[in-house]
């Protein structure tokens, strides 16, 4: 299981830290924005965290002669999920300590011009505004920041863990070569 899980995970997280490296410049000089970088990030964790779907099939498939019960499936899957979140969170980290602007501070204004252009009233972006400035001082906390960069991700890994651990579960879905799981018996 420990190789599934290193492997599977490592791959993940190796994705959405390379991506993340990509994308910063990108958004630095003006190609992505907060809006449209919250699509390539978002979309960035579900490609890698299809690795999820694909590390259980390879433990049901080569490990667990093509039957695996739903928690065992979850539990692979939350493993690889850790691995790929905490390299995802290492990467930010690094990222935001080699940035020249105050990330926080522009995503919080670009936040209540969104707001504001939504029709939200005067005392909702001020209430808003305090709340971010208040965010921003935790914030600065890096174990703060680390937990919060975790929380982008891990809801994602979840989301895929418990869908690939339910389908997984049926034996007659994807189904291993028989080749594989006789091989391992």
């Amino acid at each position: 299981m420990k190789k599934v899980i290193l492997t599977y995970g490592v791959i993940a997280g190796s994705i959405v830290a390379a991506m993340m490296f990509i994308t910063m410049p990108m958004h630095e000089n003006g190609t992505i924005n907060f809006e449209n970088g919250e699509l390539v990030g978002y979309t960035t964790m579900v490609v890698a965290l299809s690795m999820v779907f694909f590390g259980i099939k390879s433990y049901r498939d080569n490990y667990a002669n093509g039957i695996i019960t739903f928690w065992q499936g979850a539990k692979v899957g939350l493993l690889i999920t850790a691995i790929a979140s905490v390299m995802y969170a290492l990467a930010w980290e690094v990222n935001y300590q080699m940035m020249d602007t105050d990330y926080l501070a522009s995503w919080t204004e670009s936040y209540l011009v969104k707001l504001e252009k939504e029709g939200a009233t005067q005392a909702e972006l001020q209430e808003t505004k305090e709340f971010w400035t208040t965010f921003q001082e935790w914030y600065k906390n890096p174990f703060v920041r680390f937990g919060a960069t975790l929380m982008e991700i891990v809801p994602v890994g979840l989301a895929v863990t418990l869908a690939s651990a339910a389908l997984f579960r049926i034996k007659r879905f994807l189904p291993a070569d028989p080749k594989v799981t006789n091989a391992t018996s």
